[in-house]
């Protein structure tokens, strides 16, 4: 599992964002895998505004409270959301050139921290905002496919245990995922998927920006069902709070 801060050498996706918001648009930021043909993700796209957002992410701004954690906050679009309604909000994420970029765009506390780094429990932190850190959280956000950062299956409790301990009592985590089993789907209905090798929704990808050439990094995507599961084993309670239109949905873990 990945602990490190990007370098600006391998961030495609932050030099992106750093540029929208100096100069209003951007280059094509393409993205890559091992398992689809090439993409390109529209850097605007990272800039919208709580209207122009899917219904699962405004649900998830509806049912937010309290002191809010904004995991992988990219460009901030959710911070700005929250803060506009009067939350406080810790946005994270380990881009500095986005971290930079949220500040340039209003949001109040934005650090470039990497929820997994060991050294964040033990104190070593060098950010100044550490305690407020380890200090408790009302709710946890992880949107825009929040479980792709554990990468793997296996990395799932590491995640949860790791949210856990971040929410004060009362708290919640929202995540939204997909369900990738629609690649596997058969015009009958059936689904040809192997379940011997990896878990289906295990992926990988590589971004490029101009002459930035990240590094190829592990995606994961999660069927509600098993994610539950999974979350039950580190002492969370889920829900199913909406699904979308295409096997995405909003979950909540307590």
């Amino acid at each position: 599992m990945n602990t490190e801060i990007l370098s600006a050498d391998k961030d495609p996706m932050g030099a992106a964002i750093l540029d929208f918001q100096q100069h209003g648009k951007a280059a094509r930021l393409r993205v890559l895998s091992s398992m689809f043909e090439e993409d390109e993700m529209p850097v605007k796209h990272l800039f919208r505004s709580t209207r122009e957002m899917p219904m699962l992410e405004q649900k998830a701004l509806q049912l937010a409270k309290g002191r809010v954690l904004d995991i992988g906050a990219g460009a901030g679009c959710h911070a700005l959301a929250l803060q506009e309604k009067g939350l406080a909000v810790k946005a994270i994420d380990i881009s500095p050139l986005s971290c930079e970029a949220m500040k340039l765009r209003g949001v109040k506390d934005a650090e470039c921290i990497n929820l997994f780094d060991p050294h964040l429990s033990s104190g070593n932190h060098s950010g100044e905002n550490q305690e407020q850190f380890e200090g408790g959280f009302d709710t946890i956000l992880l949107l825009m496919n929040g479980t792709g950062i554990a990468g793997k299956i296996e990395n799932l409790p590491a995640l949860f245990l790791r949210l856990k301990a971040l929410l004060n009592p009362g708290g919640q985590i929202l995540i939204d995922s997909s369900d990738l089993k629609y690649i596997y789907e058969n015009e009958d209905g059936s689904f040809d998927i192997n379940l011997n090798g990896a878990y289906y929704g295990e992926v990988d990808y590589q971004m490029i920006y101009k002459n930035v050439k990240g590094d190829r990094f592990d995606w994961l995507y999660v069927d509600f069902p098993l994610l539950k599961s999974i979350a039950e084993t580190c002492g969370l309670h889920g829900e199913l709070v909406e699904e979308g239109e295409h096997y995405d949905y909003l979950a909540r873990f307590f």
